[in-house]
């Protein structure tokens, strides 16, 4: 799976989100969500995390896959743009 690991704060590309609109993101996303986040498709990001190859911290809650948005944060390293006022 290619991952662009740099966040911008340009627009948006195809399948791409923004800087903003990743920091803007709850704490959990499903997985077509952090697919767009990472500028891939979710049937890649599917078979990624069936391969265990997925970069980010996937979890089950109730028979649904969930996407830890602080485990995408940490990969893109905005970590430290998000302040107690931004979540």
């Amino acid at each position: 799976m290619k991952i662009d690991s740099k966040a911008n704060d340009g627009a948006r590309t195809e399948r791409g989100m923004t800087l903003q609109e990743v920091l803007g993101l709850p704490v959990t996303i499903n997985v077509v969500t952090a697919a767009r986040a990472l500028g891939t498709g979710p049937n890649t990001a599917y078979e990624a995390i069936r391969n265990g190859n997925f970069p980010l911290d996937v979890i089950t809650v109730g028979g649904s896959r969930r996407v830890l948005t602080a485990s995408l944060w940490k990969l893109l390293g905005v970590e430290g743009h998000v302040s107690s006022g931004d979540v």
